[in-house]
C-alpha cells in the first residue's frame, strides 16, 4: 500500500511545486536530503562498528561468561525455560547488555542469533514459544543505560544539549519493559 501512496504523494508535491513556481525548492530539498542522510548514515556506521566490534570481543572471550552469571538472575526469570547451561542463555545475555548500551543496530545480530538458538529447541516451528516472546517484548521495549543511537543523531543534527534525551529514555523504557514483561507473563501463565 505504502508503494501506492508514497509515489503519489511525491508526484502531486512535484506537480503543486511546478504551477506554484517552488520547483527550485524542490531541487534544494532533494539535494540538502541526500547530503543529510549520507552524513547521518555515516556518523551511525562509525558508531555501529565500534559497538559491534567491543560485543564481538565480549562474545569470544572470557567477559561474555562474566556477564551471562550477572545477569543469570535476570534471565531465569525472564527465560525459566532456559537451562543455565543452554547456549541461548550467553546469547540472551549479549542481546540484553547490547539493548541497554543503546546499540539498537549492533543488537540486531546478537538479537537474531537468541532467536535461532531458541527456535531450535521450539517444539512447535510454526509459533513463537514463550521464550521467543519475550525475547521479542525486551528488543522492542529497548531498555537502554546509554542510547548512544539517539544521542548520536542529536549530536550530528548539531544539538545543544545531545545527552538530555537520558532521563527520558530512561522513564519511558523502564515502563515499557516492566508493562511488557508483566503482560507476558500474565499471557504465558494465562496459556498454561
Amino acid at each position: 500500500m505504502l508503494n501506492f501512496i508514497w509515489p503519489i504523494f511525491i508526484i502531486l508535491s512535484c506537480v503543486y511545486a511546478l504551477f506554484t513556481g517552488n520547483i527550485e525548492n524542490i531541487n534544494n530539498g532533494v539535494f540538502e536530503s541526500c547530503k543529510s542522510a549520507v552524513e547521518l548514515t555515516l556518523t551511525f556506521f562509525g558508531t555501529v562498528t565500534l559497538w559491534c566490534g567491543i560485543m564481538k570481543i565480549a562474545e569470544n572471550s572470557s567477559l561474555s561468561q562474566k556477564i551471562t552469571k550477572f545477569l543469570t538472575p535476570l534471565i531465569r526469570f525472564l527465560f525459566p525455560e532456559i537451562k543455565k547451561n543452554d547456549e541461548s542463555y550467553n546469547k540472551i545475555s549479549l542481546n540484553i547488555v547490547a539493548n541497554m548500551l543503546g546499540l539498537g543496530n549492533a543488537a540486531t545480530p546478537l538479537g537474531i542469533s537468541a532467536m535461532e538458538s531458541l527456535q531450535e529447541k521450539n517444539k512447535c516451528k510454526n509459533t513463537i514459544s514463550n521464550s521467543m516472546a519475550m525475547l521479542i517484548l525486551l528488543n522492542t521495549a529497548s531498555l537502554q543505560i546509554i542510547p548512544t543511537t539517539i544521542i548520536a543523531i542529536r549530536s550530528s543534527l548539531n544539538s545543544t544539549n545531545p545527552t538530555a534525551i537520558i532521563l527520558p529514555v530512561w522513564l519511558s523504557s523502564i515502563c515499557a519493559a516492566v508493562a511488557g514483561v508483566l503482560a507476558v507473563k500474565f499471557f504465558i501463565k494465562i496459556g498454561k
